[in-house]
């Protein structure tokens, strides 16, 4: 009885490790998505997108002639506490978003926690740019 509650157990805490895995990828791609629509707005007004060296923290402070900034601070932390990362140009258009993923490096295996999540992985590349084609 003992060892079929200890399996049990050590299941439901591996299936419940998953979840939190699959919902935090979900919490970055949605992340990622405000900070893209921030980018977006931002080139909409400024016409342009920040450099690399602005980087996202641009964002975060209003230009002159706006009241509030195109986003808050808060929003550049990916679900691991890390900064989002900002490329600009970025693989497939004008810019990336991306986080790194529960371990922090470069790639990971797709499907797991630690597998990259980019604004390329929201179904379109972002507007200020070019796909190739």
């Amino acid at each position: 009885m003992v060892i079929i509650l200890g399996l049990l157990a050590a299941t439901l805490t591996i299936s419940f490790r998953g979840q939190v895995g699959r919902a935090k990828h979900e919490l970055a791609r949605t992340g990622i998505g405000v900070v893209v629509a921030a980018v977006e707005t931002y080139a909409l007004e400024q016409g342009r997108i920040p450099t690399m060296d602005e980087g996202l923290e641009l964002l975060t402070r209003p230009p002159p002639g706006r009241v509030e900034p195109y986003l808050r601070a808060d929003k550049l932390r990916d679900p691991w506490g890390r900064p989002y990362q900002y490329v600009a140009p970025g693989p497939i258009g004008a810019y990336q978003v991306l986080s790194l993923g529960a371990d922090g490096a470069p790639g990971g295996a797709p499907g797991s926690e630690d597998a990259d999540v980019t604004s390329d992985d929201l179904g379109s590349a972002p507007a200020g740019g070019t796909t190739p084609g």
